[in-house]
């Protein structure tokens, strides 16, 4: 007898089994696009933040390493460094002391950094919950199809290897696809929450050389009595721009 192929035991096992199969391919379907459109977005995250922390540290002043970021809003330096230069715009205009401009700047630096991370971390619990729920989905599909088949035995009255081996081979598919949705989950979810922690590093370091950038150019304006707002508004990452 020809071996059956997926669509063949699809079409022939019962309502409830093929209930398991479709939403575990969808599962699958769905979690590899996540797992490609993750890899590839992360991929480049963390090329952008490694080369923009470089530019930024070895710009000459604030100004020149705002612009040194280049408008990218594609880069997870940009949200962080657009929180930092409208907060230190504002307070600079509005006259607030040094201290006050460097303790608001870094809070507003701290929330530039979560957001950014919460918008990398979204939809990352779906291939969490593929990776914790497909092998159940799985085994719930390989159960009751055993029940069926001990249910045929019942009204066959017999017990033989030849009538209860298709079945139950057929239900013990259904764990298989289910493992087959949950492994490459499970890899994909970690592998992208070891490089959503290299891109945190990266985001906090950046947010500590700004605030340093910040605090320099404080003091060398302190000599001067109401000392003007830094003038980085034509700069790349503008005060007034979207969100990244």
């Amino acid at each position: 007898m020809a071996e059956k192929g997926f669509l063949d035991i699809f079409m022939e096992a019962t309502l409830v089994a093929q209930l398991v199969l479709l939403l575990l391919t969808l599962m699958s379907v769905s979690s590899w696009t996540m797992i490609i459109y993750k890899g590839i977005m992360l991929s480049s995250a963390r090329k952008k933040a490694a080369i923009g922390l470089g530019r930024f540290t070895n710009a000459r002043d604030l100004r020149e390493a705002v612009q040194s970021l280049g408008g990218d809003v594609n880069s997870p330096l940009y949200h962080v460094a657009q929180q930092g230069v409208a907060e230190f715009n504002r307070l600079k205009e509005a006259g607030n002391s040094g201290d006050v401009v460097s303790d608001n700047v870094r809070r507003a630096l701290r929330q530039g950094v979560s957001e950014t991370m919460a918008r990398f971390n979204s939809s990352l619990s779906f291939l969490a919950t593929a990776a914790n729920t497909a092998p159940f989905i799985g085994l719930l599909g390989t159960v009751w199809g055993i029940m069926h088949s001990f249910h045929q035995i019942g009204q066959q009255k017999t017990a033989s290897i030849a009538t209860v081996a298709p079945g139950i081979s057929e239900a013990l598919i259904a764990t298989a696809v289910g493992l087959f949705v949950a492994i490459p989950a499970t890899v994909g979810y970690n592998t992208f929450l070891g490089v959503m922690q290299h891109i945190e590093s990266e985001l906090v370091n950046f947010a500590g050389v700004f605030l340093n950038r910040v605090q320099r150019e404080l003091n060398a304006h302190s000599d001067s009595k109401g000392a003007r707002p830094f003038p980085v508004h034509d700069a790349s990452v503008s005060s007034h721009g979207g969100k990244a």
